[in-house]
Formats: structure tokens, sequence, C-alpha cells
């Protein structure tokens, strides 16, 4: 299958560089894959698109403020703390990455925090680096004050204190996602509260988001791509929920890509049928069109980049030619597109 298939022009415009006034005032595209309709809505309107017994499955993962900006020899750098190694040892990536070289100190507010590079070029994925801090406190414990969000590289703007609230879910929980699972920026808890009156069970389950979801597959035969692999939690009493859900014929909505990358991984076959199975482990599960889901029924998910694993599995999921006008629709009416951008619901 050719990346081609994959790809499309949006105008730069559309590409939100601010979340909407309110989480809940976003738009909703909604797809109907038997019915082969697209239908336009609210995304406040979304608990009318449940019933009884159904489920909703969200990714709690927290973002914490990991990109740092600093100084090397007067001149500014930009660091993203990508993975801990150790306390005060990181796999980092830095832009302008040619600023980092072996023995570079960097100074972060005014020095009062400082790192060296330990290391050039820390293996081959994505030119990672390896950064150690000086001090003798955890540098975890001064992220908050140090640190911003790392907003995807298409939001044009230095991050303010409104996207330590607005790029965070309202259940966000579990720190050590370095991108938020955007699908769920759009819930409040008073939505949530409504879907629980309506008897949808809504579960909990853990995907850290790394680096890798922004990064466009670069080999023309899809087949052919490497896909990242993410630390996931998936516990027994969330297993037992969906499982019970799904006896009883209820519909099991994954909320973004990462859940259904997670839930498909932990689908397995029991007695001629599906059940999920408890896991603490890393999936680089690849979805693209030809993939069969198993236990995944309706999928929350924002509008994703071109070229990306993110859109094919959304293509997979929706069928190609649907989610191509879902797309072309999306454009044509002016949605806003990716992170802080509108949503739509596959059902």
């Amino acid at each position: 299958m050719n990346i081609n298939e994959f790809n499309y022009d949006l105008p730069k415009e559309l590409i939100a560089q601010f979340p909407a006034e309110r989480r809940d005032r976003s738009r909703l595209l909604i797809v109907d894959r038997k019915r082969g309709s697209i239908t336009h809505s609210g995304f406040e309107e979304i608990t009318h698109l449940f019933k009884p017994g159904d489920a909703l499955v969200i990714n709690d993962a927290k973002v914490k403020p990991v990109r740092l900006m600093g100084t090397v020899s007067g001149k500014k750098i930009d660091i993203l703390l990508v993975e801990r190694v150790k306390k005060n040892l990181y796999r980092v990536k830095a832009k302008p990455a040619a600023r980092l070289k072996p023995g570079i100190e960097i100074g972060f507010k005014e020095k009062d925090v400082t790192a060296f590079c330990k290391q050039a070029e820390f293996g081959q994925q994505h030119g990672l680096k390896l950064l150690e801090f000086t001090q003798e406190l955890d540098i975890e414990s001064k992220l908050d004050q140090i640190g911003i969000m790392p907003l995807p590289p298409y939001i044009k703007r230095i991050p303010d204190n409104k996207d330590k609230i607005r790029y965070q879910t309202v259940y966000a929980k579990a720190e050590g996602a370095i991108a938020s699972p955007t699908a769920g920026l759009h819930f409040t808890k008073q939505i949530l509260c409504r879907l629980e009156q309506k008897q949808v069970k809504i579960v909990p389950l853990t995907l850290n988001v790394g680096l890798g979801t922004f990064v466009p597959v670069r080999a023309e035969n899809i087949e052919d791509h490497k896909m990242h692999s993410e630390y996931f939690e998936f516990s027994q009493d969330a297993a037992n929920k969906i499982n019970q859900i799904r006896t009883k014929q209820g519909r099991i909505c994954a909320v973004g890509t990462t859940t259904a990358r997670v839930l498909e991984t932990c689908a397995a076959e029991d007695n001629g049928g599906i059940k999920l199975q408890p896991k603490s482990s890393n999936t680089d599960l690849f979805i693209y069109p030809g993939y069969e889901f198993k236990a995944v029924d309706m999928l929350l998910t924002n509008f994703h980049l071109p070229r990306t694993t993110l859109l094919m599995l959304v293509s997979a999921f929706a069928g190609q030619k649907l989610c191509r006008q879902a797309y072309s629709q999306a454009i044509e009416k002016r949605y806003r597109f990716y992170s802080y951008g509108d949503c739509m619901l596959i059902v």
C-alpha cells in the first residue's frame, strides 16, 4: 500500500494554534460506517450518541512540562526530555541539534539549573542525545518551575500557562507522556458525569504517548514502516469491565488512537470469541487498512497529519473511501485540525 494514499492538502490556517474557548465547544463530525454517512454536530451533543451499557475507554496519561528553553554560549536551545534513563539523566531531542555536542554545558532559567551533553547521538531513533543535569536534587521536582508544555511542532507559538491546563485531559492522572492523548481534550467533567448517568461505563487505561506519534511514515510502501513502541498499562479491573460489557452486547468506544492500539493489543481469541487480557508492556502494533478490529466498536479521534500512522489507523477503522470523504468535508466546512482542533466520532 503506497504512502501517497494517505496524503492530503490542508490550508495552514486550519491548523488550530489555540484550543477552543471551551473544551466541549469543539465541532464534531460523525461518520456512520454502516450507512456510509457523514453528519455534523457539536461535541456537547456527544452523549446522545451513546446507549446505556456502552463503554467509554479513556487514556489517563498525564503530560509533564518536559520542554526546556536553555542557552549554550549565549545562544538559545530548545530541549525536549524524551525519556528518563535514571535520576537526572535523559534521552533528549535538541533544536537546533548542532548546538548540543559532547561536553557542552546548557543553562536553564539564568543558569539556576545546568546540564551537560554526555553523548552526541544516542542510537539511531529520532537522533536522540544524552543529557545529564548537574544538581543533586532530582530535576523532576523542578519541571513545573522551569519547564513548559511540549506542544506539537505545528503549533507555532511558545506555550503559556493556559496550556498547562488545556493540553491536559480533565482525567489526566498517570505521569509519563510527552504528548497529550488529544481526542480526550474535548471532555469536561460535566459531560463525563452525564455519560455515567446514562449508564455508560468509563474505563481508564494508560499509554504514555511518545515522540513517535508525530513522526511521518517515510517508507513508500507502508508495510515497510517500523512502528514506534510505547509503554502501556491495562489493568485486570479494566479488562474485567470491558469483557463484561462485551458479553452484554455493549459497544466499546476508544477515545483516541492510543486507546484503540492498547485495546487491540490486549484482545485475544478465547473459546471462539474475543477477550481482553490485562497487560503492562510495550506495544508497536501498526494498524493500517486491511486490519480487522477485534475490540473497538466506536472511535473518537481528532484530525491527523497526512502520511502518519494515526491517519492510517483511522482509515482502517472508517474505511479509506469514507475517511477521505470525511476529511474532505472537514476541510470544506473549515474544521479546525490537529491537537487543539475539532474531532470525529466513527460509529
